[in-house]
């Protein structure tokens, strides 16, 4: 019952956060703005439709959406809600679910490359480029949860009763701020990218999905909020778990952390030029680094005579 009720909640989250990011910008923009569920109209429009295929791609581009939807489906089944038990849990699920949402990449940057277009061809370079960047901050995150709770499962970490040393509620507020610095490299927001943007040559994720249409559009969206979803909980449940909070306050404040953030900078700012993406991916890594490193310090125990 738990499990599905954690299950229920991952899914709210998700279908949350696009609207959030909706309402926030109107909010700032001073207009009434789009239905809070606008985007699941849309998405029911194009699972509507039938896809079309170019001659020029083989069965790795008709493939390719169902594999991604089944990645980002397969990782939020390791993300529990707080202390909610999650569907899949097992000694180092911590790896798997990063690696699950690098296969994910990989086919949608080999189905881009599949269609032959240049410019599809330079937006799956750039996602390789900026997936290869941001891996060691995740790997990093993953590697401090690990260490300061003794296992490699996110159920041992999260779960009820496990807990957290008070001294380690720094490095857990941290690790939180890094994973949703995380969902702006990883969901393909500004300021890396800018979903809204119809110009080719300046395009990440949207650019790879140039050839998409109908039913595989829709599954690839679907994809992107349960990939953010999962991202966003992770860093709620790493909130939750320095400051003692339930799984009662894991579910809003996914949506918080994420949603609100993100209509702000999107709202606010620019995208970066292509150039300083690189910049602002490192900066996550390195914050990343310091991160374990502090952790990894207070591991120690040092103490100073």
């Amino acid at each position: 019952m738990m499990t599905l009720l954690n299950i229920l909640l991952l899914l709210l989250v998700a279908i949350s956060i696009p609207g959030v990011i909706n309402r926030t910008r109107a909010l700032l923009a001073g207009r009434k703005g789009i239905r809070f569920v606008q985007h699941l109209y849309n998405v029911r429009l194009l699972l509507r439709k039938g896809a079309v295929y170019s001659t020029t791609t083989s069965a790795l581009f008709r493939f390719t959406p169902s594999v991604y939807l089944g990645a980002a489906v397969m990782a939020l089944l390791f993300v529990p809600v707080g202390d909610l038990p999650p569907v899949m849990s097992f000694d180092g699920d911590l790896i798997a679910f990063a690696y699950t949402l690098a296969l994910g990449r990989v086919a949608l940057v080999l189905a881009a490359m599949d269609t032959g277009s240049p410019f599809e061809g330079m937006g799956a370079s750039r996602e390789a480029l900026y997936g290869a960047l941001a891996e060691p901050a995740m790997m990093l995150i993953m590697a401090t949860m690990a260490l300061i709770s003794g296992n490699t499962s996110f159920e041992s970490l999260f779960g009820e009763g496990e807990g957290v040393e008070l001294r380690y509620t720094i490095v857990l507020l941290l690790a939180s701020y890094t994973l949703i610095k995380l969902v702006f490299t990883e969901s393909g927001r500004v300021p890396v990218d800018d979903p809204r943007t119809h110009l080719e040559l300046t395009m990440i994720h949207e650019v790879m999905c140039l050839d998409y249409s109908g039913v595989d559009l829709g599954m690839i969206k679907i994809a992107g909020w349960l990939k953010t979803a999962s991202l966003s909980m992770l860093a709620a449940d790493t909130f939750c778990a320095a400051v003692g909070w339930g799984w009662w306050a894991a579910a809003p404040l996914a949506v918080l952390l994420s949603g609100v953030p993100i209509g702000v900078v999107e709202s606010t700012q620019a995208r970066n030029k292509l150039v300083r993406n690189t910049t602002f991916i490192l900066t996550i890594a390195a914050l990343a680094a310091l991160v374990f490193f502090t952790g990894y310090l207070m591991q120690l125990n040092i103490v100073l005579e």
